[in-house]
């Protein structure tokens, strides 16, 4: 039987008529093959440097529809691929004949917990357009719940790369003349290093932000429970950092000032934040509905009478989220603002909070859920897979399984950090927590070689010990088009500004530079998901390389070094230190080892440049940085879900570390041939070693 056709505009083949045929006869999704205009727009990936040479794509539209993809696969010997977003910069997703593209399986709903704590089965909760039991809860749909076309894939795509409503202010500071397009300007071949004198030493004075308006906390309220499901209380008297002053009270009537002086003294002026209204986010909750003047996920809200978030207490400690694998993580975040579930509001009567998943920060696609996953709720939560409570899965032989604690415990212990080698998830549910507000933002300064290990080494030294709630990170990153690089520290306390000012005053307290923008202030949290994008630049279509690990300590010397080394990477180079450690080692019930969960920091080098710009640096940089510098305090790999293209598989292994053998048996028991062969796994069918250029697709070449 002839499996393809040439297609006559490309060098790779196309699915063949009779194929063709008979695959859309057994799946209600659509499929398109190669040709067809549809293909490019379903096909293309975050990082445009990959060659994709599939034969067709297919939208399935439930758990169902996959099933017949692979066992279509399986009957013809065509290799499979499974695309939940398009974010992995190795191209995996797209490395098969056909390419499995769940963006068209997009449940949403959101449930308290029952009285006794438990949820209600993904197998109670048919997925849109399906016949059967009602669902948990309302009918709580959202915008994003069908993508008709591809037309409006890219308009969905488009907003959903958008950060600038993460803050206004770092937007207009990071593209001074008003455009968005990250490196708008074609990178030289060596960064432009501006090296201005060193800074005159000032101290600076850590601003004093309002509290949103009417707000009235106490720093020591504890968060009760009642019979509606809460498991415990909740708690806001939290221990603080070794060496960290307690903070006044707020001055409830001025504004939060800049920490950049006039342009007359600065390089990296920029321009006032424009007044522009912002259009609210629709909510489909009858909660949210019923509440007058609620705008659950706008920017303004924050700073508006009507806000009850910072005044509401969560009725629940958490909820659970139940979500296709189609839904992109930033589209659960807007569902989970606009969605809030009810609580007890401080001024009496009823009030509203957000329940939000912890996630990476955007952008990531719903396979985060099953590869690790860190972001501002891990010190407190854990990892987005260790907040998986069941997950409706596709195995390698077509069979739909649903996996948890209870059923299927081998598989339940693997998938929840490898789970893209062991089956295909078309539907999650998660734990969410009540995340009210957030004081969070970033610090920018001026990269300077002279300086930037002295505030390296004061961050290092101001987080040592921090509670749980408190998030952090360093980055080094490129500046505005023609400046020099940013030393950039954002945090993220969850909770409000009276608990978490202490915080940014020891942070901000650094005497060695100028802070150029201080915009930490009480925040949703939606909007602060956005935040590491927004300074990143991330575009699409650019060339990506990650490259990350997890260290153990952060010496004076490694500090010292990583400066050195980051002073000669081109521009598009961000390395990061975030802030591990806290509720990580709580969880030790899957395959991510205990020794990663105990590492102090993570970190990474993510690289970008312009799809047709050449320097091996871009690479090389990033790998020596990774495997040479920080050699000497590297615990193993890095999380699973920063496993990027070409990577050793010494790394993938060591991701893994003592649970790579029970894993290797796992994956025998379900996936002998390995069918899912286009993902991180670093064996063949026959359990031996493979290279990455084996188990990844080619990369563009110029």
């Amino acid at each position: 039987m002839e499996q393809f056709s040439l297609d006559i505009a490309s060098e790779f083949p196309s699915l063949s008529d009779v194929l063709y045929q008979e695959l859309t006869s057994t799946v209600r999704g659509d499929a398109y093959r190669r040709g067809d205009p549809s293909f490019l727009d379903y096909s293309k990936m975050f990082n445009g440097d990959i060659k994709v040479s599939a034969m067709a794509i297919v939208c399935p539209l439930d758990a169902q529809d996959v099933s017949q993809i692979i066992l279509f696969c399986r009957k013809h010997s065509i290799s499979a691929s499974v695309k939940a977003g398009g974010y992995g910069t190795a191209g995996w997703a797209v490395g098969g004949d056909i390419i499995i593209d769940l963006c068209k399986i997009t449940d949403i709903d959101i449930e308290p917990p029952t009285p006794d704590g438990s949820f209600t089965s993904i197998r109670n909760m048919p997925s849109i357009g399906s016949k059967g039991k009602v669902r948990a809860g309302p009918p709580l749909l959202d915008r994003f719940a069908t993508v008709a076309t591809s037309k409006r894939r890219r308009e969905d795509d488009d907003e959903l790369r958008s950060y600038e409503l993460a803050s206004t202010t770092v937007a207009n500071f990071l593209y001074p003349g008003g455009s968005s397009a990250p490196f708008a300007d074609r990178p030289p071949i060596t960064r432009r290093r501006l090296e201005f004198p060193a800074p005159a030493l000032e101290t600076p004075q850590t601003p004093t932000y309002p509290a949103t308006s009417g707000s009235s906390h106490d720093p020591n309220t504890t968060l009760s429970s009642n019979a509606l499901g809460s498991s415990k209380p909740l708690h806001f008297n939290l221990p603080s950092i070794n060496n960290a002053t307690t903070a006044p009270l707020p001055d409830t009537n001025s504004k939060p000032p800049p920490c950049s002086s006039s342009s007359d003294d600065d390089p990296f002026s920029y321009l006032d934040t424009p007044n522009n209204p912002v259009p609210p986010v629709a909510s489909t909750s009858r909660l949210a509905q019923s509440i007058p003047n609620a705008l659950f996920a706008t920017p303004s809200f924050l700073e508006s009478p009507t806000n009850i978030l910072t005044y509401a207490m969560p009725i629940y400690s958490h909820a659970f989220m139940t979500f296709g694998a189609g839904k992109r993580q930033k589209e659960i975040d807007q569902f989970s603002a606009a969605n809030p579930l009810e609580a007890t509001s401080l001024a009496g009567g009823r009030g509203a909070v957000p329940y939000h998943v912890p996630f990476a920060a955007h952008p990531v696609g719903s396979a985060i859920m099953i590869l690790g996953g860190f972001g501002f709720l891990g010190r407190l939560h854990g990892l987005s897979s260790d907040n998986l409570v069941e997950a409706e899965v596709v195995l390698a032989d077509g069979q739909i399984v649903l996996v948890s604690h209870n059923e299927h415990p081998d598989l339940w212990w693997a998938l929840r950090g490898a789970g893209p080698a062991f089956g295909i998830v078309t539907r999650y549910k998660a734990r969410a927590y009540p995340v009210p507000v957030v004081f969070a933002g970033n610090l920018i300064y001026r990269f300077h070689c002279a300086t930037a290990p002295s505030l390296i080494k004061h961050f290092r030294d101001c987080v040592k010990g921090a509670p749980r709630e408190l998030y952090a990170n360093v980055l080094l990153t490129a500046g505005p088009a023609g400046q020099d690089s940013l030393v950039v520290i954002q945090m993220c306390y969850v909770g409000p500004k009276v608990k978490g000012q202490e915080f940014l005053q020891a942070i901000s307290s650094w005497d060695g530079g100028r802070c150029l923008l201080n915009e930490v202030d009480e925040k949703s949290f939606l909007h602060q998901q956005d935040s590491v994008a927004q300074v990143l630049r991330g575009k699409a279509g650019n060339k990506w390389f990650i490259r990350s690990a997890l260290i153990s300590s952060l010496p004076d010397d490694i500090v010292n070094k990583t400066v050195l080394q980051f002073a000669d990477t081109p521009v598009g180079c961000t390395w990061l230190f975030e802030l591990a450690g806290g509720a990580l080692g709580d969880f030790e019930d899957n395959c991510i080892p205990k020794a990663q969960r105990q590492a102090s920091f993570t970190v990474a080098a993510l690289h970008q440049w312009d799809i047709e710009f050449q320097d091996p640096r871009c690479v090389h940089s990033a790998e020596e940085w990774i495997a040479e510098t920080l050699a000497p305090v590297t615990l193993g790999g890095p999380l699973p879900s920063f496993l990027g293209r070409q990577e050793p598989p010494g790394r993938v292994i060591a991701c893994y570390g003592e649970n790579w053998a029970r894993l290797c048996e796992v994956k025998k028991k379900y996936d002998p041939d390995n069918f899912f062969r286009n993902s991180f796994w670093p064996l063949n069918a026959q359990g031996e070693i493979i290279e990455p250029e084996e188990h990844e697709p080619q990369h563009i070449q110029f």
